[in-house]
């Protein structure tokens, strides 16, 4: 990398980690490089509008251009893309449907599906809403990402209909199995919706909006991978983005 790049950067690390104005002499004895070379770099950025002169020797701090071109490019950020690579690698490690949810105002939206080699599969559908909140772990990830508020409104207006003998039908059991399941950063549904249906589900934020990876197939099949499932789908909410609900 070149002296000149590596400085530039040095300059916008430096003034994340002080957090205050910072003269020419500043820059210089805290980076350990030369006034002369500083110069060149905070030039530079003062023409294009990156820093600003707080007043007559006051110092120079960045403006907020760098923080508006950031947001810019975060909010066209390839996640879709970034996502189908990894969810990809995901199902072809575990050999089980590996899905891709967004939340929305009431429910989560399946946004990529990925299928295993096996005929006896999950099946959901790109573009369908996840089914009985309460019940699967996509579900149940949505509710671990919503506010206190709106999780007790929707505990207040919901009937736990009973999909199966292992349904939670207990609004105090609901409560604390999601609150276990955030601490412990998965949700799990074990033939709560389906019999002989077990998946897994982990949620991640970006730009504002959360998102939730499910790895999901048959109990016969998924008891043995459980752990490995539950750890797939943690990675690769950290790989995409921060965590979010927990």
């Amino acid at each position: 990398m070149s002296k000149i790049v590596e400085r530039t950067l040095d300059f916008i690390e430096l003034f994340a980690a002080e957090r205050r104005p910072l003269s020419l002499s500043d820059i210089s004895r805290l980076l350990g490089i030369p006034a002369s070379s500083c110069h060149d770099v905070l030039r530079a950025l003062l023409a294009r509008g990156y820093i600003y002169e707080v007043g007559p020797r006051a110092g120079f701090f960045p403006t907020v251009r760098l923080f508006n071109l950031a947001k810019i490019i975060a909010e066209h950020d390839p996640i879709l893309v970034r996502a189908e690579m990894l969810l990809r690698e995901v199902r072809d490690t575990i050999d089980e449907s590996v899905s891709l949810a967004k939340a929305g105002r009431s429910n989560a939206t399946y946004l990529l599906i990925f299928e295993p080699s096996h005929p006896l599969r999950f099946m959901v559908e790109v573009g369908s809403e996840v089914r009985s909140l309460h019940a699967t772990s996509a579900g149940k990830a949505y509710l671990g990402s919503l506010s206190a508020e709106r999780f007790e409104a929707y505990l207040k207006a919901e009937r736990l209909a009973p999909m199966t003998a292992k349904t939670i039908r207990s609004k105090s059991a609901l409560r604390e199995e999601i609150e276990q399941s955030k601490k412990r950063g998965y949700f799990l549904n074990r033939e709560e919706s389906v019999e002989d249906a077990t998946t897994v589900s982990s949620l991640f934020r970006w730009n504002g909006a959360d998102y939730i990876v499910t790895i999901a197939g048959p109990t016969s099949r998924m008891a043995g991978k459980l752990d490995q499932a539950a750890k797939l789908a943690m990675e690769a909410c950290r790989a995409l983005g921060e965590p979010a609900g927990l």
